[in-house]
């Protein structure tokens, strides 16, 4: 099965490159569909200078020919003389963005750029956790395992204090975890609290591999949880979970809280299920309409399938759900979906920054256009409070007791 479908993946790169010689990829954090041109633009400019490449590479690409009914010239010397430093050249060129009312197209600095393109790898040099901001306090959201931080017993729910002596109290997540990486086999100190007590860890760092799927087995459903297309180690890991689940009966893909990924990805998932007919559109700023069509992998995965979404399942899930429902491939139980269907090349630019531009949008293989609308589950199932505070999936639970009906009506 994997020769096969290892064949799936290098056909479906080559189709993709014939059409736009790109590859579409998606933000880790934020519901954002991609085309990448190239890794990293090292050519030195100044501020002014960068300003001024931005604005015409928006004026030569972005999606509304009509730049949200203003006049684009408008802004050509709107901050003539005024752009001393490239902090000047963020606002003005943040500025500039937000009058085209569209919360996709944004610009990045040097280390945005660099955090989006190791985003890709799912590859980092660190200690393995993932840290969120509660109420101003830089807490670890989940350890990672046989990662160091796993290793250097830090747990959930630790707060960060320090780093290398640096308090990160009024520091972005960003910047703790820019912190907190570094060259492998060199270590960083963090003071974390715990049960208001302050520890001290001295951590080495290493190269961490993050995995974007997970699969189990409950009797005779399988059960794959897909948390991000992101990364280039998802397709094999896709085929891994479907190795894992192969003796089921009925499986369930879990595609809550996945914000999108790579478009390859999205295109090589449905492509396991979907042997005929178009995967996905994309409708570019000219009208140029192109049909991603599906390929005969010669995999056949017959069994009942419930693939769970929810609000925050979007731009590549959305593009995987929605082919799966358009085709009745699969039902769909959960949440209406986030509704991303806008596509936004990621450029490039002098000084090693970039900008996340709109270019275009998105259909599924019936047409529809779901961006701000979502897709609608087959099945709606809600998460309350009640479930939450104790620790109840019926999301999972339905679609488990639907699940062994489907498999037994069969």
């Amino acid at each position: 099965m994997k020769k096969r479908i290892n064949a799936l993946i290098i056909f479906v790169v080559i189709i993709i490159a014939i059409f736009l010689v790109k590859i579409f990829i998606i933000d880790r954090h934020n519901p954002m569909l991609y085309i990448e041109e190239k890794n990293i633009n090292t050519t030195k400019v100044s501020a002014q200078k960068l300003f001024d490449y931005t604005w015409q590479t928006i004026k030569n690409e972005y999606y509304d020919p009509n730049f949200n009914d203003q006049y684009w010239l408008r802004w050509k010397n709107h901050y003539r003389g005024k752009i001393k430093t490239e902090a000047d050249a963020k606002v003005a060129i943040d500025s500039m963005l937000t009058s085209l009312n569209d919360p996709y197209s944004r610009f990045l600095t040097k280390e945005e750029f660099a955090q989006q393109n190791s985003t890709i790898t799912s590859k980092i040099s660190g200690i393995g956790v993932n840290i969120i901001n509660n109420s101003g306090k830089i807490k670890i959201n989940s350890v990672m395992e046989n990662t160091p931080a796993q290793f250097a017993d830090l747990k959930v729910n630790d707060i960060l204090i320090s780093i290398d002596g640096k308090k990160v109290s009024g520091l972005s997540l960003s910047e703790v975890a820019n912190l907190v990486k570094g060259p492998i086999n060199t270590f960083v100190t963090i003071d974390i609290l715990r049960n208001n007590k302050i520890i001290t860890k001295k951590i080495i760092r290493k190269e961490i591999t993050i995995k974007t799927v997970k699969s189990s087995i409950d009797k005779n459903i399988g059960y794959i949880q897909i948390t991000s297309f992101i990364s280039n180690s998802t397709p094999n890991e896709i085929l891994e979970a479907l190795e894992n689940t192969t003796n089921t009966k009925g499986l369930i893909i879990d595609l809550r809280g996945n914000t999108g990924g790579l478009l390859p990805n999205a295109i090589f998932a449905s492509n396991l299920f979907i042997h005929k007919g178009k995967i996905v559109s994309i409708v570019g700023r000219n009208g140029l309409n192109y049909d991603v069509m599906a390929q005969d992998t010669n995999v056949n995965i017959d069994k009942p399938i419930i693939i769970l979404v929810d609000g925050a399942s979007a731009s590549a899930s959305e593009i995987f759900s929605g082919a799966m429902k358009d085709y009745h491939k699969a039902k769909l139980l959960g949440t209406k979906t986030f509704g991303k269907g806008m596509v936004q090349k990621v450029i490039p630019m002098p000084n090693e920054t970039g900008i996340n531009l709109t270019i275009a949008k998105y259909l599924t293989p019936n047409g529809n256009d779901i961006n701000k609308h979502g897709i609608k589950p087959d099945i709606t199932v809600y998460l309350d409070k009640t479930d939450i505070l104790q620790k109840k999936d019926s999301q999972l639970e339905s679609a488990k007791i639907l699940l062994n009906e489907m498999i037994s009506s069969k």
